[in-house]
């Protein structure tokens, strides 16, 4: 590609000014006398246009005199420069064009991957709280085994207790009949009553300590059981928590997949894009055919970006899904 100021007038002064002096006009020598600048594409192709209005001059403007020569040569150079000065202006459009599409290439990559950073950081968080959801659900099953466990005890504890009752209304039964017994046959034996009403005062009152015994062991069981039940309803209500996070987090999870979706339609806008800047390059003359070798290189690269999307879209559902289940 010619730089700026490089045209064909240029080359044609330059080509004149070496056959004054008797050198070749070559490619090099040609770029030397032009100060080492533009390319050696755009000064042979200058000189084979030169070249060739030399070999049609004799022809065409044999029968034209000085002046108008001099005039048509002006003009062809004038013409000439328009037309590099347009190419240039196309070349810089381009150049420009290319450097938007790369910096919304660059952002739409930083985008993804704050977006797959956090995806993890959420992903981590998800698995860190279903740890300790299923270790709030094995606690609870736990407790709630040993809450069964406690109630039959409790069950078992009432059924001997009303057992004791029994026995002791049984007692006071026979220390009624016994009683009423004393009272008539008082004059026949009164040591023998007296023998037996302390056997029976020291039997109700040994039933009396292990009624009062049974009655503060039910007591505590009964405190037990209401610290338990206390408990069971806290890991309820940290269940319930637990449960409000997860999905929470799948909400949040959700939101990034609508953003990696944004970013794909960007990508796919840019890629249109690229390609609708391919096909104006098919256009242009010869001196833009390095700048389409550019964007066709360019478009390989946006198709890469995007199979990587893929991919990473795919490897984001399959740990979606994990996570769910």
């Amino acid at each position: 590609m010619a730089r700026g100021g490089i045209n064909k007038a240029v080359v044609q002064q330059a080509r004149q000014a070496l056959i004054a002096r008797g050198e070749h006009p070559s490619i090099d020598a040609v770029r030397i006398e032009l100060g080492n600048t533009g390319s050696k594409t755009t000064i042979h192709r200058y000189l084979k246009e030169l070249e060739s209005q030399q070999a049609v001059a004799p022809q065409g403007l044999a029968a034209l005199n000085e002046p108008l020569a001099r005039l048509v040569e002006q003009l062809s150079a004038q013409l000439q420069e328009e037309a590099q000065l347009r190419i240039d202006a196309a070349e810089a459009a381009l150049a420009e064009q290319r450097e938007q599409f790369e910096a919304q290439l660059q952002l739409a990559q930083q985008a993804l991957a704050a977006a797959h950073q956090q995806h993890q950081v959420q992903a981590s968080a998800l698995a860190v709280e279903s740890e300790r959801l299923a270790d709030t659900q094995h606690s609870l099953q736990a407790e709630q085994l040993r809450n069964a466990s406690l109630n039959q005890a409790l069950g078992e504890l009432q059924l001997r207790l009303s057992d004791k009752d029994e026995q002791v209304r049984s007692l006071e039964d026979k220390h009624r009949h016994a009683r009423d017994a004393l009272e008539h046959y008082r004059s026949a034996s009164r040591e023998q009553r007296e023998q037996e009403q302390r056997r029976h005062e020291a039997q109700v009152q040994q039933l009396q300590v292990e009624l009062r015994q049974l009655q503060q062991g039910m007591i505590v069981r009964q405190d037990e059981a209401t610290r338990l039940h206390r408990d069971n309803e806290r890991l309820q209500a940290e269940q319930r928590q637990g449960a409000v996070q997860c999905k929470v987090l799948d909400e949040q999870l959700e939101q990034r997949d609508a953003q990696v979706q944004g970013l794909r339609s960007i990508l796919a806008q840019a890629q249109g894009a690229s390609e609708e800047m391919r096909r104006q390059l098919q256009a242009q003359t010869q001196a833009l055919e390095s700048k389409r070798d550019e964007c066709v290189g360019q478009a390989r690269q946006l198709e890469r970006l995007q199979e990587r999307l893929a991919q990473l879209h795919a490897l984001e559902q399959q740990r979606n899904h994990t996570a769910r289940d």
